[in-house]
């Protein structure tokens, strides 16, 4: 039934998870996380979907929605976006004027 493109397909997925629990371990190793040592040579699987700087508090100022938690209400993109829209900037200049100018 399974074809030699489907195995391939298959491999290739289980690949992906395995490389991105071992980066997942590697980032909580470095920055010395409590309970991750212990609970991840259990449950390594937990890592797959999951970073480990994410601490899931939702009130959490680095994890947390910044609509919610931050003052201004705004995200970096939105402020990004809203800055300067009367002025056009060339975003690949050498900070030379151009020839318009």
């Amino acid at each position: 039934m399974s074809t030699d493109q489907d195995k391939f397909k298959h491999s290739k997925r289980l690949q992906q998870d395995e490389n991105a629990i071992k980066k997942q371990l590697k980032i909580a190793k470095q920055h010395n996380i409590p309970g991750y040592k212990s609970r991840d040579e259990k449950e390594p699987h937990r890592l797959a979907k999951h970073h480990a700087m994410d601490c899931g508090n939702p009130e959490c100022y680095l994890c947390g929605n910044p609509r919610k938690t931050h003052k201004d209400k705004l995200t970096a993109q939105e402020k990004r976006i809203f800055q300067d829209t009367e002025k056009l900037s060339d975003r690949h200049s050498n900070g030379l004027g151009t020839q318009e100018d």
